[in-house]
Order: structure tokens, then C-alpha cells, then sequence
């Protein structure tokens, strides 16, 4: 991203926003999330953040298919005990 590649250069992140238009929080973000990804900072790197995302969203889906075979199984009365012989 250019405006880390102008930070990590030696500009100024206040001047780099104005040159840019953009806001210098979001710069220092960037540049955070740059060192992160870089290895000289902890955190959470880019590629785990999205690996994280998808797996939150995969359980999410999950649970409504979960929740939506629960009401069907209620609703087909599948969730009462059978009669005693019954051998389905």
C-alpha cells in the first residue's frame, strides 16, 4: 500500500494523509497492521485475521443448519421417544 511504502520511507504520517486524503488514523493502522504482518510487532496477521473470519462465519452457518434440522425434527415429531417395540 503506498501510504505504508511513504511511512516506512521516512514521511510523516501527518503528511503522508494530506497527501493522500486520507486520515492519519487510518495510516497508523496500516503502518500497525503492515508491522504485524511483518513480523516486528505481535498481534494477528492479515492472512489469520481472514482465516479467523471465514471459520466464524462457517460456525455461524453451521449453527443455523443445526437450529433449522432442530425445528424440522420438532416439527416431524422426531424428538419424542418411540414406543417400546418400535423398530424403525
Amino acid at each position: 500500500m503506498r501510504a505504508v511504502a511513504l511511512v516506512r520511507a521516512g514521511k510523516p504520517v501527518t503528511t503522508a494523509a494530506n497527501e493522500l486524503g486520507v486520515s492519519a488514523a487510518a495510516i497508523h493502522k496500516w503502518v500497525s497492521q503492515d508491522q504485524i504482518d511483518r513480523g516486528e510487532r505481535l498481534g494477528v496477521t492479515t492472512p489469520e485475521s481472514i482465516e479467523l473470519a471465514k471459520a466464524k462465519k462457517r460456525i455461524r452457518q453451521l449453527e443455523t443448519e443445526i437450529e433449522i434440522l432442530k425445528a424440522a425434527a420438532k416439527f416431524l415429531g422426531e424428538d419424542r421417544p418411540h414406543p417400546k417395540g418400535f423398530t424403525r
